[in-house]
């Protein structure tokens, strides 16, 4: 998925830096996606079931691009001298599997933040649609199309032989028009930044306004309305919390790559992306390395912001730490007001 810059000189710090950061992203993340999926599918954690689905594909899709992207593209292009997805046919499948399962990631992020607006603004809709069925339809969708968006790829790279080095490499087919290639980043670039951005900062914003307005027709109610619905707002803030927690930190993290992409195929189209003297260069990798992180720190927000999902990790901690030992497991907690 990245653009790694075959035959990178490997003393440039840029290239240490990534060969410390991307093994120690997967050590974090895959277990602690793992570990997400398994509290949440254990537990509701005083979450709805729609959410729960929401969470748990969530961090399924993160953990396959930590595996395909960060593990078997990152970490052997940097620690292997000739990997096994340079030769045919991983060069021309590869980036199927990785936009594959980098969409799905991104458009769970915009299917949870479009469900959680429904669900806190809408009061007909919620129990219709946020439902644990209809989140399992929309995670199926999202999975199938994604991974249909990303077949076009097939045809993008080609393996062939650097006859410098005698090891292959695999980069764009010159057998395609350049049109091709540069449309299909567009598309990508589209796809998975432009569209999720409008839709994610209007929601949100949409989600901050609505309850400026339902604070001040609070604070003109009397103290017994507001102590019948102080349990219910309470449940909602948290909602809240959760939706512009995930959907904001993965807008931010996805930024400079966003950033960088834009300017790489604008005003440095052709550039050459192993030099590093250039400094778009440089921000384009550090781009890369925060746009990956996203996938591997779901978990520690949920456990910032969601106390039942933090006392569930405690116990799973502690077993993990100490399996001679019992702990009392937190209660099961009750659904509330159709968990919104």
């Amino acid at each position: 998925m990245p653009d790694l810059g075959y035959g990178t000189n490997n003393n440039h710090w840029m290239v240490q830096v990534q060969k410390i950061f991307y093994p120690l992203l997967a050590a974090i993340g895959i277990p602690s996606n793992i570990a997400t999926f398994l509290i949440l599918w254990r537990k509701n954690c005083k979450l709805s079931a729609s959410s729960r689905c929401y969470l748990m594909a969530i961090s399924v899709a993160d953990t396959l691009v930590l595996i395909l992207i960060v593990v078997l593209e990152m970490i052997l292009h940097y620690y292997t001298t000739e990997s096994f997805w340079y030769r045919q046919p991983w060069c021309m499948i590869r980036d199927v599997f990785n936009y594959g399962a980098y969409n799905t990631s991104t458009w769970l992020v915009v299917g949870f933040t479009i469900e959680r607006f429904i669900a806190i603004t809408t009061v007909q809709l919620r129990t219709k649609l946020c439902t644990r069925r209809n989140a399992l339809y929309v995670i199926a969708s999202v999975f199938v199309c994604s991974h249909v968006c990303a077949i076009p790829y097939l045809w993008s790279n080609e393996s062939l032989k650097d006859n410098s080095t005698g090891h292959y490499v695999c980069k764009y087919s010159s057998k395609v028009p350049s049109c091709f290639v540069e449309g299909l980043v567009w598309f990508q670039t589209t796809l998975v930044y432009i569209i999720p951005y409008i839709i994610i900062f209007l929601l949100n914003g949409l989600i901050l306004r609505q309850i400026c307005l339902s604070n001040k027709v609070h604070c003109e109610r009397n103290n017994l309305q507001l102590q019948a619905t102080r349990r219910f707002r309470s449940h909602k803030r948290k909602s809240v919390i959760l939706l512009v927690t995930v959907s904001m930190t993965y807008a931010y993290l996805c930024t400079t790559r966003f950033v960088t992409q834009i300017l790489i195929r604008t005003l440095h189209y052709g550039i050459n992306r192993r030099d590093y003297l250039q400094g778009i260069n440089v921000a384009a990798d550090v781009g890369t390395m925060l746009d990956l992180t996203h996938c591997a720190v779901n978990m520690y927000l949920y456990a910032c912001t969601q106390s039942h999902f933090r006392e569930e990790l405690v116990v799973c901690a502690k077993a993990v730490l100490y399996p001679w030992k019992s702990f009392e497991k937190p209660r099961e907690y009750p659904l509330v007001i159709s968990e919104i």
